[in-house]
């Protein structure tokens, strides 16, 4: 688990560094290419790692509540 939230943790400091160099406007219209492409993927990933905890974390209510 604690993998998870690391992944996902990292992936949102990268996309937060990525927009504060996109800001920045510093960067060569090769490279800005290159970094959104990382960020879109970096967005996908750690939607698909919300999802999944979503569901992890509904299916661990849901196991309670029928114990209860």
């Amino acid at each position: 688990m604690e993998n998870k939230a690391s992944g996902y943790d990292e992936g949102i400091k990268r996309i937060e560094e990525i927009v504060a160099i996109l800001e920045s406007g510093e960067k060569g219209m090769d490279e800005l290419s290159e970094l959104v492409k990382e960020a879109a993927m970096l967005v996908k990933n750690c939607k698909l790692k919300l999802r999944s905890t979503e569901s992890e974390i509904a299916k661990a209510l849901e196991d309670n509540a029928e114990e209860n």
